[in-house]
């Protein structure tokens, strides 16, 4: 069982073989050749992505950037050089993932064009949809370039470092700020919240 947990690639592939024994013995959570299943399984990929970004977010913001200034200078690389930059990585690929699975999903179940124009009967996942898409603009264009400065993933300057350090830091908290009212209407669309 050990060599399972000491590799993040089998353990991820050991959840995947245990959803589909549960699902083999189960058999009625849904066949691949029933017309609903590849609106379910794009829902559970959307699920997926979405909590991978949106829990790297609340790291950043609950845990990385408030605990820096805790940090003795001399452990700060460690953070800076290895951990920053690998979780920066999955931060904004789970985002463009999200996206993509969001508006698939979205196009699977024919409320796309309802939901971005903000039409009822698809209101409120169109608006989780826009904070979202402003959300993913800003992991990709504002946060990410700013922090290849901030961690000297590219050249600049000590006064753009500090800079971009605080703008990507700021955009993470609009961010963090965005996803409460874009988490309620994702999930009132379904439940009758709004």
């Amino acid at each position: 069982m050990g060599v399972i947990f000491q590799s993040l690639g089998r353990t991820i592939l050991a959840g995947v073989v245990i959803l589909a024994v549960i699902l083999g013995i189960g058999g009625t959570y849904g066949k691949i050749g029933e017309p609903f299943y590849w609106q379910f399984f794009m829902r559970w990929l959307h699920v997926l992505s979405g909590v991978l970004w949106i829990g790297l977010l609340w790291y950043f913001n609950f845990v990385q950037i408030p605990s820096m200034p805790k940090i003795p200078d001399e452990q700060k690389p460690a953070i800076g050089k290895v951990i920053a930059p690998t979780a920066l990585f999955w931060f904004r690929w789970a985002a463009l993932a999200t996206v993509v699975t969001g508006l698939l999903l979205a196009w699977l179940n024919g409320y796309l064009v309802q939901a971005l124009s903000l039409q009822s009967p698809a209101t409120a996942i169109g608006i989780g949809m826009w904070l979202a898409l402003v959300m993913a603009f800003n992991v990709w264009f504002i946060i990410w370039p700013n922090q290849k400065k901030a961690l000297g993933i590219v050249q600049a300057e000590p006064e753009a470092k500090t800079r971009a350090a605080r703008v990507a830091m700021l955009t993470s908290r609009f961010n963090t700020m965005f996803s409460i009212p874009m988490l309620y209407f994702m999930v009132a669309q379904q439940n009758g919240g709004f």
